[in-house]
């Protein structure tokens, strides 16, 4: 299931928007230009070619000052938002010079892998952000022109981003090792019985009493609070009280606390959440701040049914000597095959590149959508039983996939398990990429020329 499983979690993206977006490198401010340049200014109309020289040589690739100064620029406004200490420009030159040249490293491996991220990724991806933001398409572009940001440049940089992303996989996943009795220490450990708790999606309504409120007004916000907490009972609609009456900060987005294990709530109510049900209101609250009003919206646990499917499927990459318009068009010729009637564990067997299926029919076994990539998962959903779909595409390829059986099934301990087994592999995986990266740096031809 090698080449459809989902990744774990995208380092390199993350890093990517936490250091923000793109900018125009004549935004970068004279100072930063010379500390970086030797003098050099920020006029890049005047000076194009003095910003476009050379800064380091990396192996078979070079990096631009133009790159180095609009990385710059990034960092320095993201910090300056965040109401951080900006260090010296030299300080962040030279780091930013260093990430520069390891992200090219790692694009050129992925080069030479033959690694390429479609239009239809990029563009997937670029959808999921935009989602993140509570954004459509349209908005989120409209975002990045306002904030002056050219949206070509900031899909150009995503595509570089997933593509680091999926040679740190590749290279540094199968590294990555969990024994059983690692799982079943941490499965013991005070974090590990946090993690596998059940997580609760809380509602909350706060009645401020500011200090030095005289009684009346403490007694008439205790009377709203019992007013609401009766209504609430009565099946009232949660969010419109929530706006109507909260003086919370997120009274306007329906007092909604999302979801949360019980230690990540607020404590002067997260114990008394632990012993309630979806639906159910706690009494007003009354502490210092006001009189408190929460609600479970719902509740969920590892011990819930889960549904698990059976597929299997069939595999075409993309290549160094296959374009993904050749894999598009081999995997349509497989599909038009297994519409004639010829058998799908043939095929399979023939034509599938994912070696951990291909040589038993294609079987994945059963399993949960989270474990594949999302496109995957949403295929495989949207797909009756005993059907197959058309070729579509994925971060690894265009499958075709057939839906051979459905069950629930009761996941307790195993979700347990799994919940354990990826919260370890991503904790290894944070520290071999270390390790990996250091080596790779020190193992690259690197001349800098600042």
């Amino acid at each position: 299931m090698a080449f459809v499983s989902r990744q774990i979690i995208p380092a390199a993206l993350t890093r990517c928007l936490r250091f923000g977006l793109l900018v125009l490198v004549g935004q970068m401010p004279g100072n930063v230009a010379h500390a970086a340049f030797g003098g050099v200014d920020a006029a890049p109309v005047e000076r194009a070619k003095d910003l476009d020289r050379i800064v380091a040589i990396v192996d078979d690739d070079v990096v631009l000052a133009s790159e180095l100064l609009a990385r710059v620029r990034t960092i320095k406004n993201q910090m300056q938002a965040a109401g951080r200490e900006i260090p010296a420009d030299e300080v962040i030159v030279s780091q930013v010079l260093e990430r520069l040249v390891l992200e090219d490293i790692q694009l050129q491996m992925g080069q030479r892998a033959g690694l390429v991220i479609s239009d239809e990724q990029l563009q997937q991806t670029i959808k999921g952000i935009a989602e993140q933001n509570k954004l459509s398409i349209d908005q989120f572009i409209a975002r990045l022109t306002k904030d002056g940001v050219p949206y070509n440049d900031f899909r150009e940089q995503v595509r570089r981003e997933v593509l680091i992303n999926r040679v740190q996989q590749q290279r540094v996943m199968p590294h990555v090792f969990v024994s059983e009795q690692e799982v079943s220490n941490w499965l013991g450990s005070n974090l590990g019985k946090v993690m596998t708790g059940d997580d609760y999606h809380v509602g909350h309504i706060l009645l401020t009493t500011p200090e030095g409120a005289t009684p009346e007004a403490i007694a008439t916000a205790k009377r709203t609070a019992e007013d609401i907490f009766a209504k609430l009972k009565a099946g009232a609609d949660f969010c419109a009280l929530s706006v109507a009456h909260s003086a919370a900060s997120n009274a306007l987005d329906c007092g909604d606390l999302g979801w949360r294990k019980a230690p990540q709530l607020p404590s002067l109510f997260a114990e008394k959440v632990i012993g309630m049900n979806k639906g159910d209101v706690m009494e007003p609250l009354h502490t210092a701040s006001g009189y408190h009003i929460v609600k479970v919206l719902d509740r969920r646990g590892a011990a819930e049914q889960t549904q698990e499917t059976r597929v299997r499927h069939i595999l075409v990459r993309p290549s160094q000597i296959r374009s993904d318009e050749e894999a598009h068009q081999r995997a349509l010729d497989v599909a038009k095959r297994l519409n004639a009637g010829e058998d799908f564990c043939a095929l399979s067997t023939q034509f599938s590149e994912d070696p951990g299926s291909a040589l038993v029919c294609g079987d994945l076994g059963w399993a949960q959508p989270d474990q594949f990539a999302p496109e995957f998962a949403a295929a495989m959903l949207r797909t009756s039983k005993g059907q197959r779909t058309e070729p579509f595409r994925t971060t690894f390829g265009w499958h075709i996939l057939e839906v051979r059986d459905r069950r629930q099934r009761d996941m307790t301990e195993e979700n347990r398990k799994q919940l354990a087994l990826r919260y370890l592999r991503n904790q290894r995986f944070e520290d071999e990429l270390e390790n990996w990266l250091s080596q790779i740096r020190e193992d690259a031809f690197v001349q800098v020329k600042l």
